[in-house]
C-alpha cells in the first residue's frame, strides 16, 4: 500500500513521543534566546544611560540615596524575567538537541535506500 507521495507506508518513518517536537522547540527556543538576549542588550544601554544622566548633576548612581536605588533597580524585573526565559529556552535548545541528534539516524530514507542513477529519471 502506497500514500499519496507513492513511498510505501511501512517504510515510513512516524517518531513517536518527545522526538516529534524536537525541531519545533529547537527553533521556537533559539527564537526566544535571541529575544532575550536582544532585551538584556537594550536594558544595559537604559541602564547605562539612566546612570549618565542621573550623574551630570553630581550625582552618583552607587550612592545610597532613595533616587539612585530606584534608578538602579528600574529594570530589575525585566532583567531577572530574560535571564530566567533565557536560561529556561538554553536548556529546551540543549534537550533539544540531544533529541535531534540521538534520532539522527533512525530516519527512515524516503525511496527504500535504493540507488537512483539519471536513466530512472529521465524514465
Amino acid at each position: 500500500m502506497k500514500d499519496s507521495a507513492g513511498t510505501p507506508q511501512s517504510r515510513q518513518h512516524h517518531p513517536g513521543g518527545l522526538a516529534r517536537f524536537a525541531r519545533p522547540a529547537l527553533i521556537a527556543s533559539a527564537v526566544v534566546a535571541v529575544v532575550c538576549i536582544a532585551l538584556l542588550v537594550i536594558i544595559f544601554f537604559l541602564d547605562a544611560f539612566n546612570a549618565t544622566v542621573y550623574s551630570v548633576g553630581g550625582s552618583s548612581i552607587q550612592d545610597d540615596t532613595q533616587e539612585a536605588q530606584d534608578i538602579r533597580g528600574l529594570y530589575a524585573g525585566a532583567r531577572a524575567g530574560s535571564i530566567f526565559f533565557l536560561v529556561v529556552s538554553l536548556m529546551v535548545a540543549a534537550a533539544a538537541a540531544v533529541l535531534l541528534y540521538r534520532g539522527r539516524n533512525s530516519a527512515g530514507e524516503g525511496d527504500g535506500g535504493e540507488d537512483v542513477d539519471f536513466e530512472d529519471l529521465g524514465r
